[in-house]
C-alpha cells in the first residue's frame, strides 16, 4: 500500500506518492485546473494515481495560518478534502498541517540551483513532497 500527499492550491495540485514501505515520499506530478471551481478533471487524475498506487490514504496539506488559526484556504481544502472522500469512500483522508512546506520547498529548489522559472513549475509537486514526508516522519515516530 502507498500513500499519496497532496498540496491543493487554486490552479494546481500537486501529488507525490510513498514508497511501498512508507518511508519515503517522491514527487509524482502537478495536476493544473482551468479555475478554482474545476473539480472533475483533477478527479479523474486522482482516480487513476490511486488506482496506479494503489493508495488507500490521501494526505492532503491543510494551510493553518502561522498563529494556528484557520482561514478561507482551509476551508477550501476541506471542502476539497469532503469531494475526495465522497468520490473515493474507500479512502482514508487525512488533513496534515503544511504550515512551512512551500517555504521547505522552495530552499531546496534553491539549494539546487535551479532556476526561477523550473522552480515555479515543479513547486507544488516538492510542497506535497514535504507535506507527505512529514506525516510519515510522524508516523514512525508514533
Amino acid at each position: 500500500m502507498r500513500i499519496l500527499g497532496l498540496d491543493f492550491g487554486n490552479k494546481t495540485i500537486g501529488v507525490a506518492v510513498s514508497d511501498p514501505f512508507g518511508w519515503t515520499a517522491q514527487g509524482v506530478e502537478v495536476i493544473r485546473r482551468e479555475n478554482p471551481n474545476e473539480f472533475k478533471k483533477p478527479m479523474r487524475r486522482l482516480a487513476e494515481l490511486i488506482e496506479e498506487y494503489q493508495a488507500e490514504v490521501i494526505v492532503l496539506g491543510y494551510p493553518k495560518n502561522l498563529d494556528n488559526s484557520e482561514g478561507e484556504r482551509c476551508e477550501k481544502t476541506k471542502d476539497f478534502g469532503e469531494r475526495m472522500q465522497r468520490r473515493f469512500p474507500k479512502v482514508e483522508i487525512v488533513l496534515w498541517d503544511e504550515r512551512f512546506s512551500t517555504i521547505a520547498a522552495e530552499r531546496s529548489l534553491r539549494e539546487a540551483d535551479l532556476s526561477h522559472d523550473k522552480r515555479k513549475s515543479v513547486i507544488d509537486k516538492m510542497a506535497a513532497v514535504h507535506i507527505l514526508q512529514g506525516y510519515l516522519d510522524g508516523k514512525s515516530k508514533a
